[in-house]
């Protein structure tokens, strides 16, 4: 069987993967900012990155698996200046800034326990590490890297391009950066204490009116968005390790800056592999707040959104994912959802196939082969889209099998049964849903919300009110909506 071949961003190219110290294998994955409810956008990060976990682990690897939250909060234009987007929400909400960001992880962890999302090996929070991110940023001053102003500390990326290549893994040229900041327009806070428009920083002081701060050699302040995953990276996995992973929209300045951070700190290359994953689009444009077409997670469970025909399901939401390779675009539709939905009902309705097989002594099939055949999907840079294609082959011998137009023997239905189970389940994380595959209880819900809505009408509320709330009493909710009534479990 084929090695597993991942494209490396930095290099930009088809890599095999060979781990720093094998049998052990150390990924970091840049975890969500707390300050909202997750959206369509979050889901596809995690999808991919499980897949990854899992395969490496299917290989026999000893996986440490870093996802970090960012409690500490960002700057709103994800630069360096404007308000913390925590502080900013926890002044909306009154609340404190740690509340929201609980509140926030805990919808980040439910979201990732619906997807049936392997948890992290550690999850870092950024709050937690300022002691070694004020460390990290001691070094790289000390290196020569980094200057401090008026109590804030910024990244000297024209001192650190002079004897490293800044750029490569964005493709981006320090010359045309330097062009396009000296178009700016406006005049922004802190671009004045800096000694180059694109310097970064490290470290901001903070006013008197910012919630979030932390004393340093520099005073009251806060970390800068780029140096928590270097330092938290740094602490878990060494200096360099084996894989770094996000979504395209971090490459620049996020992930470049990481890279810069760690070499001016250590003289060593952060990660071997750098993976990134193409972002969910709604047609054919980034989710956004201002173009109005962001889908949060439990609006898609419920149905419950103006861009939603349906309400669909975490497996459905994970194998339209999964449909596309995770390097591509993928533009939401509800006709590809509902396609979706329907293929994964067929690709797990053969879990139930499977155990009413009858066994011959002769086999027609070539399992050996469809397996080969399915791990080297994987290891072709995950190629989902394959692996599943080679699934529904699976599908048709199994069903081939049930009618008689095929036959196998034990030796085989025990292969065939473990390829299902390992793929289907093990390796793409799929799962039978509460809902998934019952018909009959579909047609019995829409005639309950039928009756409810007929007893509504006839302002017969107690009746309404009671099948809502014994239905909630087994665990199923109703939600009114503008398109109607749906239920969730």
């Amino acid at each position: 069987m084929k090695d597993l071949k991942i494209f490396d961003t930095y290099s930009k190219s088809l890599a095999s993967f060979k781990p720093i110290s094998a049998p052990f294998v150390g990924i970091y994955v840049c975890g969500p900012t707390v300050y909202g409810n997750p959206h369509l956008g979050h889901a596809r990060g995690p999808i991919v990155f499980d897949v990854l976990h899992r395969f490496l682990k299917f290989c026999g690897y000893k996986v440490r698996f870093v996802r970090n939250i960012t409690d500490v909060g960002h700057l709103v234009n994800d630069g360096d200046e404007g308000e913390d987007k925590i502080a900013k929400k926890a002044k909306i909400e009154q609340l404190e800034p740690m509340e929201i960001a609980q509140f926030y992880t805990d919808s980040y962890h439910k979201m990732l326990n619906s997807l049936n999302v392997l948890p992290a090996s550690i999850e870092p929070r950024a709050s937690g590490h300022i002691i070694e991110q004020i460390e990290m940023i001691e070094t790289i001053i000390q290196n020569g890297f980094a200057y401090e102003v008026n109590g804030s500390v910024y990244f000297d990326v024209i001192k650190f391009s002079q004897t490293n290549d800044y750029g490569r893994l964005s493709g981006r040229i320090v010359e045309d950066l330097l062009a396009g900041a000296g178009n700016e327009t406006r005049e922004l806070e802190g671009q004045s204490e800096k000694r180059s428009p694109n310097d970064f920083a490290l470290w901001k002081k903070a006013g008197p009116e910012h919630i979030m701060q932390w004393s340093s050699p520099w005073g009251k302040g806060f970390p800068g968005w780029h140096i928590e995953c270097s330092a938290m990276s740094k602490k878990y996995l060494g200096e360099t390790f084996d894989i770094h992973g996000g979504g395209l929209d971090l490459l620049f300045p996020h992930h470049e800056s990481e890279i810069a951070q760690s070499v001016a700190c250590s003289s060593a290359q952060p990660a071997r592999y750098w993976m990134h994953h193409n972002m969910i689009t709604v047609n054919g444009q980034k989710m956004a707040k201002s173009l109005n077409n962001g889908i949060a997670i439990d609006e898609f469970f419920s149905g419950n959104n103006a861009l939603l025909e349906q309400a669909y399901s975490p497996m459905t939401l994970k194998f339209f994912v999964l449909q596309a390779h995770y390097r591509g675009t993928l533009d939401f539709s509800n006709q590809a959802l509902q396609a979706s939905e329907k293929g994964l009902n067929r690709l797990l309705a053969a879990s139930d196939t499977i155990k009413q097989l009858k066994i011959s002594a002769l086999s027609t099939i070539d399992i050996d082969s469809l397996e080969t055949k399915c791990f080297e999907a994987l290891a072709d840079d995950l190629n989902t889209p394959i692996l599943i294609a080679h699934l529904f082959e699976l599908v048709t011998l199994i069903n081939n099998i049930d009618n008689g137009t095929q036959s196998i023997n034990n030796e085989d239905y025990i292969k065939l049964e473990s390829l299902y189970n390992s793929y289907v389940f093990d390796l793409l994380g799929l799962q039978k849903e509460a809902s998934q595959g019952n018909e009959k209880l579909e047609g019995v819900m829409k005639l309950v919300i039928e009756l409810r809505k007929q007893a509504k009408e006839s302002k017969n509320y107690a009746v309404s009110d009671a099948i809502r709330n014994q239905l909630a009493e087994i665990g199923i909710e109703l939600k009114d909506g503008k398109e109607g009534t749906t239920f969730t479990f």
